[in-house]
């Protein structure tokens, strides 16, 4: 547990390093270089930080052991700082599609053209952010940390929605720089698209949705690699964090004593967490083989 917390915690820094370091870049550019796209995509950069400091918060509490107020621990705090990290997202996305509307009706010259290589950098740097910070996701099955790896790709997009509004904007002269305000505007749209993407799944979690047939198949086919199981029925998983809890129900011979029937719940339960990843916890209820019942 602590080595997870560990990593993720590493990821968390690579974002918020990361996207202090672009925030400057991108306010920079974006103001010397009179590019409001650039600016739009500063102004991203800089929620990033904020929420990459809420997930980092959320991962430290989420780690911490049950206690008698919290039986199943802490982790549930990872898709509420997931719904967080959306708000910072429609905020930003607001205030950059508010102020592309203002834009658009304001006179102003055409970005410089140099903003186009910083931009293609940022491009090529926020895309191996989100597969980096993704990949840790998955790994250590963390919702917030996904959530953070989308605020890599959101950035990507703005960016790219950047480039091709000044690449309009510089290329095609006078009469066209207004493409850098209308890039800026439909940024704002992709990264109200990834709010969903993100919040989906929290949603789900945080509401114990059925989301997880393909852990449950393997868990049955685990299950019966315990001696005196002999079928299963029930088998309902939940995410509490970047672990699994299980709720089983364990078919065995109807003949078994109490203590036969307890300590084979006990070696399924062993057996389940030693073999599979991420499962923290195993409820296991014994039920009598009835022949007459197809389990």
């Amino acid at each position: 547990m602590v080595k997870k917390k560990s990593k993720a915690e590493k990821t968390i820094y690579f974002s918020i390093f990361g996207s202090l370091a672009l925030a400057i870049i991108k306010w920079l550019a974006g103001f010397f270089g009179n590019s409001f796209a650039l600016i739009a995509d500063a102004i991203e950069s800089t929620t990033d930080i904020f929420s990459s400091i809420l997930v980092l918060l959320g991962i430290k509490y989420s780690q911490r052991p049950a206690d008698e107020t919290h039986p199943y621990g802490h982790g549930r705090i990872e898709p509420l700082i997931t719904f967080i990290v959306v708000i910072f997202l429609v905020i930003s996305a607001t205030i950059i599609a508010h102020q592309s509307i203002i834009n658009l009706n304001t006179p102003h010259e055409s970005p410089k053209s140099w903003t186009l290589y910083v931009i293609g950098l940022i491009i090529i740097w926020k895309e191996i952010s989100y597969h980096i910070v993704m990949r840790k996701a998955k790994a250590l099955n963390s919702t917030s940390l996904k959530a953070d790896a989308w605020h890599h790709r959101s950035d990507a997009i703005t960016s790219v929605a950047a480039f091709i509004g000044i690449s309009i904007a510089v290329w095609l002269g006078p009469g066209y720089e207004y493409a850098d305000d209308w890039a800026a505007l439909l940024a704002s749209g992709f990264i109200i698209y990834n709010c969903y993407r993100i919040f989906r799944p929290a949603l789900g979690e945080i509401m114990d949705e059925n989301l997880y047939e393909d852990l449950v198949d393997i868990i049955r086919e685990r299950s019966l690699e315990v001696n005196g199981v002999l079928a299963t029925d029930k088998c309902f998983v939940r995410k509490i964090g970047m672990d699994y809890i299980v709720d089983l129900h364990a078919v065995v011979d109807p003949h078994l004593s109490v203590k036969e029937g307890h300590d084979i719940a006990h070696s399924l339960k062993d057996h389940l967490i030693l073999t599979l990843e991420n499962i923290s916890n195993v409820f296991v209820h014994i039920e009598p083989f009835d022949s007459s019942k197809k389990c």
